[in-house]
């Protein structure tokens, strides 16, 4: 039974299957989303992924670690944590109470002790102390599934292997209709698969830093500042929150 939910939850990770389409059409939909993102890479011209890191591997565990915390509590973590255990093998090989006082401050660091050291541990043994530059690969380390994936895929190694959908993302994709799912939708996957369809390949990254920025500066979650926003005119739900 663990292995089947397993294998169906690796399936879901992968899968990007074609939904219905119902209300904008597709073409208007890219229209509209290709004039949000000009105006979105011309207001934040220097977004990038916000989690300090020197290569691929350190971005994994700082996304890793990102879960339920902030990308400033995890900044002031991972420094501690690569200065002491400086490869994969050496996190591996740590001691379990020793890496949950240093990644303490993320939460759930129990669990995510756990999953950092065995992916590191996998890293190290299977891949040469090297992070897989593949999606399949990449979703076999414990503690990742797509969205993680997708972070170190897309701005570790410059891979566009899909859109990396946060809470951010998932709430500016409906605000902005960019997505067939309804505006209460959590369907991570079914946004990034909409997202994916109407947004050229080479731009998922950049799309995916410039709306997480947007998110957090203009369209929070409780009071976005929709008065003066550089896509107001583009957004269907521009005023409906003041």
């Amino acid at each position: 039974m663990l292995k089947k939910k397993a294998a169906r939850t690796a399936a879901r990770n992968r899968s990007v299957s074609e939904p219905p389409k119902l209300g904008e059409a597709v073409a208007a939909k890219k229209k509209r989303a290709r004039r949000i993102l000009t105006r979105l890479k011309k207001h934040y011209p220097d977004a990038e992924c916000a989690l300090t890191h020197k290569s691929p591997y350190e971005l994994l565990i700082a996304t890793i670690l990102s879960a339920q915390s902030t990308d400033e509590t995890v900044n002031k973590v991972t420094p501690v944590l690569f200065r002491t255990y400086k490869t994969p093998k050496a996190l591996a090989a740590a001691p379990r109470e020793a890496v949950e006082e240093i990644i303490h401050a993320t939460g759930f660091f129990r669990q995510k002790a756990k999953n950092i050291q065995g992916a590191a541990e996998k890293i190290a043994e299977e891949f040469s102390a090297q992070v897989p530059a593949d999606m399949d690969a990449m979703i076999s380390l414990p503690g990742v599934a797509r969205k993680t994936a997708n972070v170190v895929l897309g701005t570790g190694f410059g891979i566009n292997e899909g859109v990396v959908v946060d809470t951010h993302i998932g709430r500016l994709a409906t605000r902005l209709g960019l997505t067939w799912t309804s505006k209460d939708s959590k369907d991570a996957l079914k946004i990034e698969r909409d997202l994916m369809e109407i947004v050229p390949r080479r731009e998922w990254t950049t799309l995916g830093h410039a709306l997480i920025w947007h998110g957090r500066k203009v369209c929070t979650a409780r009071k976005p500042k929709c008065g003066g926003c550089t896509l107001e005119k583009l957004c269907p739900s521009a005023g409906s929150y003041e």
